[in-house]
């Protein structure tokens, strides 16, 4: 069986070159400020490689893939008032 912990995992690269995994649940925002900067929620800040629009793509797939894209959607429709 496949591990399941590298199912919600993005594939990353630090500014040295070195590749690393990230969980997507942990991610709080994620801005350029030129350099891609992730912040946890945890308040620790990730500087990366890959360009911001990269980014949001892989960790898009990586919410369709364990099925919660949807249920952000929903939530953050109901933030904004919709029902």
């Amino acid at each position: 069986m496949k591990d399941l912990a590298h199912i919600k995992m993005i594939e990353l690269t630090r500014l040295n070159g070195k590749t690393f995994y990230l969980n997507v649940i942990l991610i709080e925002q994620i801005e350029a400020f030129p350099d891609t900067t992730i912040t946890l929620l945890n308040g620790k800040k990730l500087v990366v490689k890959d360009e911001i629009s990269l980014v949001e793509e892989k960790i898009n797939e990586c919410l369709e893939m364990i099925g919660i894209k949807g249920i952000l959607k929903e939530m953050e429709g109901q933030e904004d008032g919709e029902e």
